[in-house]
Formats: C-alpha cells, sequence, structure tokens
C-alpha cells in the first residue's frame, strides 16, 4: 500500500465517509469534503485535521478541500393539532427530549409564530441567536437541545401583527437556521391548518406527523382537520396521541376523565393509524412545563408516558 492509499485508508474514519478519494498533482491533494449537517466549529476542526495529515504525505506540499453539502438533510417531524390548548407544544418538548435519550441528535423550532411557548417550556428564554453567512445559530438549551422559537428574537410579551406572508418567512428563517449535526427537527406547528401551516408543510415537507388531540370529541374533530391538512400534502402521519388522558386526584388517587377517556385511540382506528399513547392531565406535567423542567427529562410516571410516546417515534424513524 503507497503512502497515499494509507493516508485514503485513514481519511475515510477521520471524516466518517464525508471525504472523497483524494489525489496529488504537482505536490498539491485535492479532495470534496461532505460537510452538510456539521457545526461550524465540527466542519473547521475536521478540515484542520485532514490537512494536517495530508501534509504528512511524502511529496504533499498544499492541501485543497473543497466542502460540499451532500449529506442528506434534518428529518422535520411537524408537531399539530387542529386547535389550540390540547397540549401540543408540552409534548413537543418532551418529545424531543425524550428522543435524545434514545440517542437522537434532535433540535426544535417553535413554529408557533404568534404564541410562541418553547421558550418557556426549555428554560431558555434569556437566551438570544447569533447569525452567521446570513442564517441563525441556534440556542441551546439546559436540556442540551439546539433550538430556535420567535421568543428568542422578540421583546417578552410583545404582539406580532404579522400578516401571513412575514409570518411565513420568519418560519422559514428558524428552520433554514445553521441546525450543525441535527438529525431530527421537532417542529411545534402553530394551531390550525391556515396559510402558515400551509406554507411551511409545503416549502419544508416534513419526514411525519404527529397529531395531538384531547379525548373531547370537539377537539378531535379539529384533530381530524389537521390530518386533512397532512394527506392532501402527502405528508405520512406517524399516529395520533391523546393528550389530558384521565386525572389521578393528589389527594385520593382516584381516576376521574374530565375530557372523557379513549376519544384519540378510537379516531385512530377509524382512520387506520398508529396510536402513540396517552399522556395524563397531572399537576407535575404543569408544574415542571412552567418551570422550564420538560417532565421527560425524568423517570417519574408523567416522564415515562412521554418516553413510551417517544419510543413509538423512534421506531417510526428507524423504519
Amino acid at each position: 500500500m503507497t503512502d497515499l492509499e494509507s493516508f485514503a485508508a485513514r481519511l475515510k474514519t477521520l471524516t466518517e465517509g464525508r471525504a472523497s478519494t483524494p489525489r496529488v498533482k504537482d505536490g498539491v491533494m485535492a479532495l470534496a469534503l461532505d460537510v452538510g449537517g456539521l457545526s461550524a466549529a465540527r466542519r473547521d476542526a475536521v478540515a484542520d485535521a485532514i490537512r494536517e495529515g495530508a501534509l504528512l504525505v511524502p511529496g504533499v506540499k498544499d492541501v485543497r478541500i473543497a466542502m460540499t453539502t451532500e449529506r442528506k438533510s434534518i428529518r422535520i417531524i411537524a408537531v399539530a393539532s387542529g386547535k389550540g390548548g390540547v397540549g401540543k407544544s408540552t409534548l413537543s418538548a418532551n418529545l424531543a427530549v425524550a428522543l435524545k435519550r434514545l440517542g437522537f441528535s434532535v433540535g426544535i423550532v417553535d413554529a408557533d409564530i404568534y404564541g410562541p411557548s418553547q421558550a418557556r417550556l426549555m428554560n431558555s428564554e434569556d437566551k438570544k441567536p447569533q447569525a452567521q453567512d446570513k442564517r441563525l445559530i441556534p440556542v441551546d438549551s439546559p436540556a442540551g437541545i439546539p433550538m430556535l422559537s420567535m421568543a428568542h428574537l422578540v421583546e417578552p410579551g410583545k404582539a406580532l401583527a404579522w400578516r401571513g406572508p412575514m409570518a411565513g418567512n420568519a418560519l422559514s428563517q428558524l428552520i433554514d437556521a445553521d441546525w450543525g449535526e441535527t438529525e431530527i427537527l421537532i417542529v411545534d406547528m402553530p394551531p390550525g391548518t391556515g396559510d402558515v401551516q400551509l406554507s411551511m408543510v409545503q416549502k419544508h415537507k416534513p419526514a411525519g406527523a404527529v397529531i395531538v388531540s384531547t379525548p373531547q370529541d370537539l377537539a378531535l374533530i379539529d384533530a381530524r382537520r389537521a390530518i386533512s391538512l397532512f394527506e392532501q400534502t402527502q405528508v405520512p402521519i406517524i399516529g395520533l396521541v391523546e393528550n389530558m388522558a384521565g386525572y389521578s386526584c393528589p389527594h385520593c388517587g382516584e381516576i376521574s376523565d374530565p375530557f372523557g377517556t379513549g376519544g384519540a385511540e378510537s379516531a385512530a382506528g377509524e382512520l387506520g393509524m398508529a396510536f402513540l399513547g396517552r399522556i395524563p392531565l397531572a399537576i407535575d406535567i404543569r408544574l415542571k412545563s412552567d418551570a422550564g423542567d420538560p417532565p421527560a427529562a425524568g423517570e417519574d410516571e408523567s416522564g415515562k408516558a412521554f418516553h413510551a410516546v417517544a419510543a413509538k417515534v423512534a421506531q417510526w424513524l428507524r423504519g
């Protein structure tokens, strides 16, 4: 094996298969490096390591690296509902945390431009994103999950009086940010099936959608509208989640069902879709969410409910 062949073999391990076969002419080594999905720091570190190793090859005096972005794009999972107030944002945050615990590299986009809540749920309200090469750099959360929300860009409590096109452009900037090595992007969709939702789905084409509903009939009617939107745009439905399903009295332990029970599971069966699980109506979920401490980061019963949902989503992702 020649020195160049030996370096080429080491290059595969060094770059995890991202580099092309190197060629040397007149003392100059040339190769292509796929940097898609890498952060700027990681990209530069890999390039520096290549140069350092290449200059040790006899006869190589210079190294030229052509950086490309050909790797598979981030897979977007849209978490949606047909109406507000069903716990979609809480599920999005905890799904991201639980998927990270399962080994996925996950990011979150708060696509609810007019009513962002992910910054509070993920305890990142004090963070402000930077920009590089005209792209936003996501902020980090205490859970180790990169994220972006309009709450990171506007003054707290300020209303955004934007028409649909402006909101759509803002959402695109969040999704098209520099997500580095993120594999899965959880997008907490705005409630409803209007212009912003349609534009996002058509432009960014999610890999799949998770639909959230409470068990009551009215919420399920709206959930079916959300399902219809994704079906019309040919986005696969990963499954339905029934939120606020059963309330356990903290004093006597009796279970009651203020919103009914089993509605989402029944609807999933009728529609031929997967049922991903139930999330209880529990005071600790509310308290931890308000404190920016996602229950999925722990091992209590509420956390286990989110873990169970995430396990089914992970199974779908691994296909």
